[in-house]
């Protein structure tokens, strides 16, 4: 993926980076919004790739001037056989040595702004929209960040002295290709690694046994990774059969390694040249403390530029004057360290995944059998993550009054959403059966539609007391 990366940032060219878990529907918004021209895909996610292409008519003979397949090693030549892949199709050892640049695409003065990547990353409502991330966007961010890791030192238990830098012991990295799809910051840490010269080991998915297994075979040093990896580590015996004395670090955000002990909880410290404001309701910055919550407002040069296609959207979230508003609400304490305490935006994030509740309520009212429904993310304590739950009203009311059918009924709704979403939407929260979701009601008392999610996490505390 990385050589493919830095080549198409090279040529100057706009880069889509497109979720490996993404499902058909999905996947079709996406080429369809960017009007993408030329796609780069790995042979297991070929099939995939056709069903998309063909629903947006696109025909056989454009769609193999237009797809290049990623083949680097021995493995993905198996994978094409496995995805039945003909000789039709152009991979990409075929265009190594067809020639190359005499240099890089500049982008200088005013063509800094132009957007270089475009990631779409989930809203609350609607389809998910297409971030628009510029070279200045990229090079503010990883320029903010330390050329240097500091590892926990376990000689050390208290005072400043319990971190100690090791400089090139660092050795390798590890970080999953998911993350770096979902959103800049996953992207950030690719590029970080590439700056300070750290080798990296990607891998396409997590899977307790392969994970332990790598790092033992690369004596990785350095783990990029979503907090419920931490939870299968502590119980999965994986990690008591393979070697693990080469890891060093573990980490989801490389901005403050330092102080990752003494501020546990915190999302750490503004960047440099990032400004940050705590606003209420109504926009009026508010006295930040320690008790004092407010929504989180940014503002500085790798805030994105817009929402691609959509002005509405970037209007809503960018003010004039260039504060993003992030849906978080924070606070803040007296060394400057944020903590997130509640979201103003209401989405759910599963395993370093942002799920918006309105997409899988859309999936979810396309079933005839289903009258209404509503979702929210409900916590699971043991795997340190939230799961999408939903609340559904049937279209057969006597399931109300038979709890078996009703089970029945519950478990072949999350059976039906996973031919319909992305795995990481899936119902892990499990579907709950009610007479009707609560909505916001106007003067005239009738429903206006917008769903009163917190009505339902009170009633999932209730479920769960």
């Amino acid at each position: 993926m990385a050589p493919t990366f830095f080549g198409l940032l090279a040529a100057g060219l706009r880069v889509i980076m497109a979720n490996s878990s993404c499902t058909p529907p999905e996947l079709i918004h996406q080429l369809d919004d960017s009007a993408a021209g030329i796609i780069f895909v790995h042979p297991t996610l070929f099939p995939l790739l056709l069903k998309a292409l063909k629903f947006l008519g696109i025909s056989d003979r454009d769609a193999r001037r237009r797809v290049v397949i990623m083949s680097y090693v021995d493995q993905d030549r198996a994978d094409e056989k496995a995805a039945e892949i003909g000789p039709e199709w152009t991979r990409l050892r075929e265009l190594f040595g067809k020639g190359r640049l005499h240099s890089e695409e500049p982008f200088v003065g005013d063509q800094v702004h132009e957007t270089a990547l475009l990631c779409y990353s989930s809203g609350t409502t609607g389809l998910s929209k297409g971030v628009e991330i510029t070279h200045n966007n990229i090079v503010s961010l990883i320029t903010a960040l330390p050329t240097k890791v500091y590892p926990l030192d376990p000689c050390s238990h208290h005072g400043t002295d319990f971190i100690r830098p090791v400089g090139e012991h660092l050795g390798l990295s590890l970080e999953f290709q998911i993350m770096l799809n979902e959103t800049m910051t996953r992207l950030v840490i690719l590029l970080w690694d590439f700056v300070t010269k750290v080798p990296q080991v990607i891998m396409p998915h997590f899977e307790p046994n392969l994970f332990a297994q790598t790092i033992e075979k690369y004596k990785v040093s350095r783990a990029c990774i979503v907090p419920p990896i931490l939870v299968v580590m502590s119980f999965h015996p994986a990690f008591e059969k393979f070697d693990m004395s080469t890891l060093r670090v573990m980490l989801s955000d490389p901005a403050h390694p330092r102080d990752a002990v003494r501020k546990s909880g915190t999302i750490g410290k503004l960047h440099p040249n990032l400004q940050a404001r705590l606003v209420d309701d109504d926009g009026n910055d508010i006295e930040p403390g320690p008790e004092i919550r407010g929504e989180l407002w940014l503002r500085g040069p790798n805030i994105m530029k817009q929402y691609l296609n959509n002005p509405e959207g970037t209007k809503n979230s960018i003010t004039p004057d260039g504060w993003f508003k992030t849906g978080d609400i924070a606070v803040v304490d007296d060394e400057g360290f944020f903590s997130i305490v509640d979201r103003k935006i209401e989405l759910i994030k599963y395993k370093g995944f942002q799920v918006p509740p309105a997409d899988l309520e859309a999936v979810l009212l396309s079933n005839e059998d289903i009258l209404d429904a509503g979702v929210i993310g409900v916590e699971s304590v043991g795997g340190a993550t939230e799961l999408p739950r939903a609340y559904v009203v049937p279209r057969n009311a006597e399931l109300l009054k038979d709890p078996k059918a009703a089970a029945a009924f519950r478990k072949e709704i999350q059976e039906w959403i996973k031919t319909k979403v992305a795995d990481h939407k899936f119902l892990r929260g499990g579907v709950i059966i009610i007479d009707t979701v609560p909505k916001r009601r106007t003067l005239t008392f009738s429903a206006s539609g917008k769903i009163l999610r917190r009505t339902l996490r009170e009633l999932a505390k209730k479920e769960a007391s």
